[in-house]
C-alpha cells in the first residue's frame, strides 16, 4: 500500500467532522486530522503538515475565507493545495479568486467525495 495523504478537514459540525474523516480514511489512501475551528487548524497545521486542507466556509469565529487569507501569508501555506467543502457551492468562482483550488458540495456521496479528494491531492495512494 502506498503512503496516505494527510488531510487537515476544518469543520465545526461534529457530525460532519466524523462522517467525512470516516470516508476518507476507510478509503485507505488518506490520513485526516480534524479541526473544530479555523484558530485550531492554524495552531495546528505546521505540526501535522497536511497535503491537501478540506475547509468549510460558514464557520464561528474565523469564517473559511479568513483562515485561507491567514494561511496563505504563512510559509507552510504559501502552495499548498485548498479545497472548500461547502453548502453554497454556487459561489464557486469566488472560492478561485480566494485562493483554493475548488470546492466540493455538500450533501455528497461518499463515493463521490473520495474521488473528489483524490483528484485535487494527486492521488499518492492507489485507488
Amino acid at each position: 500500500m502506498g503512503q496516505r495523504q494527510r488531510i487537515l478537514y476544518v469543520e465545526d459540525e461534529t457530525d460532519l467532522q466524523w462522517l467525512v474523516k470516516h470516508i476518507l480514511e476507510s478509503a485507505g489512501a488518506f490520513e485526516v486530522l480534524v479541526c473544530s475551528s479555523g484558530d485550531e487548524a492554524l495552531r495546528r497545521i505546521q505540526e501535522f503538515a497536511p497535503d491537501l486542507v478540506l475547509l468549510d466556509v460558514m464557520m464561528p469565529g474565523m469564517d473559511g475565507f479568513s483562515v485561507l487569507r491567514e494561511l496563505r501569508a504563512r510559509p507552510e501555506g504559501e502552495g499548498l493545495p485548498v479545497v472548500f467543502l461547502t453548502a453554497r457551492p454556487q459561489e464557486g468562482d469566488e472560492y478561485l479568486r480566494s485562493g483554493a483550488q475548488g470546492h466540493i458540495a455538500k450533501p455528497f456521496e461518499p463515493r463521490g467525495l473520495v474521488e473528489q479528494v483524490r483528484a485535487y491531492a494527486g492521488d499518492l495512494a492507489p485507488a
